[in-house]
């Protein structure tokens, strides 16, 4: 039977790298993944209702499960939008097309962004999923450039069991996870003091004594 690449990394290495790491004293506390969430907004999609179906066959093609329109809420006037209009498309991926999914973008998508240098760890939001944005749907394999009729963005999120950020970071960098090393935070409002090299601090020598209160009611003669 067939078993994705990193679903099994995850059982046979993951999994025992993060227990012994933050001590869970259960196998069940470890976090993994849940879901990955692909979203697509359509502006120009009001005047041109085909934008969103070619959107879906892009996003279909990508993530090879069936995606759909995203409809709006509310009708806005200035936007000419009108409420239950497809203005967008999602999918989201859970099982073993999620981690498919993941080792494509990690191994074949990520590469051939212009000038990589790592994804901002900052994307995080405080509750242990991350969300990041795609400049252009090209990067993918699976988009042939020849057919597509523009070039758009698309947005991310890895949703996951963790309950922190530093859990979540620590979960998708042991997938191969390209994300940048966090910045170490000093404690706000203790700033750290560097002395000065080759000079010594001033002395300010002793302290003078505390005047003597008075008492309450006695002027002085």
């Amino acid at each position: 039977m067939y078993t994705p690449r990193l679903k099994t990394k995850y059982s046979d290495e993951i999994v025992a790298r993060l227990q012994e790491k933050y001590s869970y004293k259960s196998v069940m506390q470890v976090p993994k993944l849940v879901k990955i969430c692909l979203n697509q907004g359509l502006g120009d999609a009001v005047t041109d209702k085909k934008m969103v179906e070619q959107a879906c066959d892009e996003m279909t093609l990508i993530t090879g499960q069936k995606a759909v329109a995203t409809k709006s809420k509310k009708d806005i006037s200035n936007f000419k939008l009108r409420k239950g209009m497809p203005i967008g498309a999602r999918v989201t991926l859970r099982g073993d097309k999620m981690y498919e999914f993941l080792d494509r973008f990690i191994t074949s998508s990520l590469p051939r962004v212009r000038d990589f240098r790592g994804i901002n760890p900052k994307g995080f939001d405080g509750r242990g999923n991350y969300n990041f944005g795609v400049k252009e749907q090209i990067i993918f394999t699976e988009i042939n450039y020849d057919k597509i009729q523009a070039v758009r963005g698309l947005n991310i999120t890895i949703a996951t069991s963790s309950k922190t950020d530093n859990e979540a970071y620590e979960l998708l960098k042991s997938f191969g996870f390209p994300l940048k090393e966090k910045p170490i935070k000093n404690n706000v409002g203790f700033p750290e003091l560097h002395a000065i090299p080759g000079r010594r601090p001033a002395s300010r020598g002793p302290r003078p004594p505390w005047p003597s209160p008075r008492p309450c009611g006695v002027t002085p003669t």
